[in-house]
């Protein structure tokens, strides 16, 4: 088996580097992969054998992982073209963004103490909207390579996003559970 495991994420599953991908033929792609690399193929193999096998599982499934997540797989484009989306030390956001994330939050643990499902149903969609319209922002700014150093911002609002979405299951958990 020749698995070249230098490869980037997208070149490991003979994708092309893009952030648009038919998340259909990665998972075929994934699939083929793990046919090739799972450990059970490898379980009357010497030991050293079985370790690399091991590897390459876990490299594959990071990969896809990785590029299976619009989220990630923006992070990880950005990074192997030079760009760090500098998420932990850049915290500068645009004002409005910011109140807009403050009044959500709020509205979440407003619905959470008022046992209101459809409330926070209601934030889920505008949270996905509001995700959907970032999504299409970051596709353009990654296909074209003047506008990538601006995505570094709209993958830290995404963060921002996520960091709502979990909160808001956590919300819902907490009224259903």
């Amino acid at each position: 088996m020749q698995i070249d495991f230098s490869k980037n994420h997208f070149e490991l599953f003979q994708l092309p580097v893009a952030f648009e991908l038919d998340l259909a033929v990665l998972e075929q792609a994934y699939r083929e992969l793990q046919r090739e690399v799972h450990p059970d193929r490898f379980v009357t193999a010497k030991p050293a054998e079985q370790r690399l096998a091991a590897q390459w599982a876990t490299q594959a499934n990071e990969a896809y992982r990785t590029l299976k997540s619009p989220l990630n797989r923006g992070r990880y484009f950005l990074k192997i073209h030079g760009i760090e989306t500098e998420e932990e030390s850049n915290t500068a956001m645009p004002v409005d963004f910011l109140m807009q994330q403050m009044e959500w939050r709020e509205a979440v643990v407003d619905a959470r103490t008022r046992r209101d499902e459809v409330a926070l149903d209601n934030l889920a969609g505008q949270k996905r909207s509001e995700e959907r319209a970032l999504l299409s922002c970051l596709s353009g700014q990654l296909a074209d390579p003047a506008l990538r150093p601006a995505a570094r911002e709209t993958v830290r609002k995404l963060r921002f996003l996520e960091k709502l979405g979990e909160e808001i299951d956590i919300a819902s958990d907490s009224i259903n559970g």
